[in-house]
């Protein structure tokens, strides 16, 4: 599995129990929809590694509490500690028509209401305090933020997205 098929879960943040027992903290609004998982992909020497799951349970809400399959001591999952966790994007949750995962608006070209046609958007940084588009505009980068009051519609068959920002944001690039 190539990690450009999968999304990112979470990260293997603790040990739990003497059994080989690890807490994920899953990066997601909705834990409780990866509790019947058969399996992960667990990143490890830069190479997703298939884990198959004995059992699991919510801990503390955000903590997924695994047990996987022939990880049985301490020193077996000590092993597998701050490694992050994978899914193939085929079992991304169904969204609403009004909603996107960052990966699917990649590509997209961005019309503003006031500015017209930016550019393509060429990413999302989530690294920052909030969200960002990163937009590609005639090889200059402008980035706009993430905020559902600046997106007015996402057309999904024609890959592009509306946008209503402040007046004066995007000039600011330029």
């Amino acid at each position: 599995m190539r990690k450009e098929d999968c999304f990112y879960l979470g990260k293997i943040v603790s040990k739990f129990s003497f059994k080989g027992e690890l807490l994920i903290k899953l990066d997601t609004d909705d834990p409780e929809h990866y509790l019947e998982m058969e399996s992960v992909f667990v990143e490890y020497r830069k190479k997703l590694v298939p884990f198959f799951i004995d059992k699991s349970s919510l801990q503390k809400s955000e903590l997924l509490r695994v047990k996987f399959e022939d990880i049985d001591t301490e020193e077996d999952a000590e092993d597998l500690l701050k490694r992050e966790v994978y899914l193939p994007l085929d079992q991304l949750p169904a969204l609403e028509a009004d909603q996107f995962y960052y990966h699917e608006i990649i590509g997209y070209q961005s019309i503003d209401k006031n500015f017209g046609e930016i550019g393509t958007l060429t990413g999302v940084n989530t690294n920052t305090a909030q969200a960002l588009f990163e937009i590609d505009h005639q090889g200059k980068q402008i980035l706009i933020p993430l905020n559902d009051d600046f997106i007015s519609k996402i057309d999904k068959e024609n890959k592009v997205i509306h946008l209503d920002v402040p007046e004066g944001l995007i000039e600011m690039y330029l």
